[in-house]
């Protein structure tokens, strides 16, 4: 049997041939996984220049198949950092990702952070900007809603794991009941659905993996910031703040539906790669 460091360099090699970007990391996670341990800790290193075992070696073969299909890593290993803390997830559930901190960043930089605030996200999934506005605001209360079932076991898990007060609320935010039955909030935060009809046909094959509920917006992928600002305005304080994640291209149609439904000093905001990836606004 060979040793885990060339079992790690074999995967590499045959990520590589397969075109799967960050060849290396991919393989370390999953060798990790595989382990029972994290790629970051010391322990991991020192099992490099072991005498693979044949069933971690299996399980690892196993992923590295499923990987090189196109299963997203995250999928595989369980779990991703986002803003610096850990989610659980899994099939049924949209991953995490870097883009999404624009909003994070966004709402730290408008919100009164003196204030004590109510917080409500919509179409949560996983909960990660719910747990890390609860992490970082002075809140009263932070209302995750989350329509799937799938994704709400994941939701409630994450709170528990982050030791987090967020309230998990399953409700669908195309009906106006769900808006009804929440309180008014001092923040309206949401990462909807927002790929159009042509992203669908054109995803990549580890986006296939994700929930197309989680993913798809409608035609022109801008139906649910149509149905939230609808249902969701009357739930948002006078001088409250509203922040949504949009796709590329989007932030001038959502700027001007903002602007319609009466929201004030309306601006869209870049991400780390100079994309416009969130728009926020104040309601009158």
């Amino acid at each position: 049997m060979s040793s885990y460091a060339q079992l790690l360099k074999d995967a590499v090699s045959g990520f590589e041939s397969k075109g799967v970007e960050d060849a290396r990391n991919n393989a370390r996670e999953l060798l990790a996984k595989a382990l029972g341990c994290s790629c970051r800790d010391s322990a991991f290193e020192q099992k490099l220049g072991e005498q693979a075992q044949s069933d971690a070696a299996n399980e690892f073969e196993e992923l590295c198949k499923r990987r090189m299909n196109g299963e997203p890593l995250q999928y595989l290993i369980g779990e991703w950092e986002f803003y610096g803390l850990t989610f659980k997830v899994g099939r049924g559930v949209l991953i995490p990702r870097q883009d999404t901190e624009t909003l994070i960043d966004t709402v730290l930089k408008k919100a009164d952070r003196d204030k004590k605030v109510t917080v409500v996200d919509l179409c949560a999934g996983s909960g990660c900007i719910g747990i890390v506005l609860e992490k970082y605001l002075n809140c009263e209360k932070v209302f995750a809603v989350e329509l799937s079932d799938e994704a709400m076991a994941y939701l409630e898990e994450n709170i528990r794991l982050n030791k987090s007060r967020v309230v998990a609320v399953k409700g669908d935010v195309t009906d106006r009941k769900t808006a009804d039955a929440l309180p008014m909030a001092d923040i309206l935060t949401a990462n909807p659905p927002y790929l159009t009809a042509q992203d669908m046909r054109e995803l990549q094959t580890e986006v296939t993996f994700e929930p197309e509920s989680a993913l798809f917006g409608g035609e022109d992928g801008l139906d649910f910031y149509r149905q939230i600002l609808i249902n969701f305005k009357h739930r948002l304080k006078a001088g409250g703040l509203a922040v949504f994640e949009i796709g590329a291209g989007m932030e001038e149609d959502v700027m001007t539906m903002l602007v319609r439904h009466g929201f004030e000093n309306v601006r869209a905001v870049k991400d780390a790669c100079g994309i416009f990836r969130c728009v926020a606004g104040f309601k009158e």
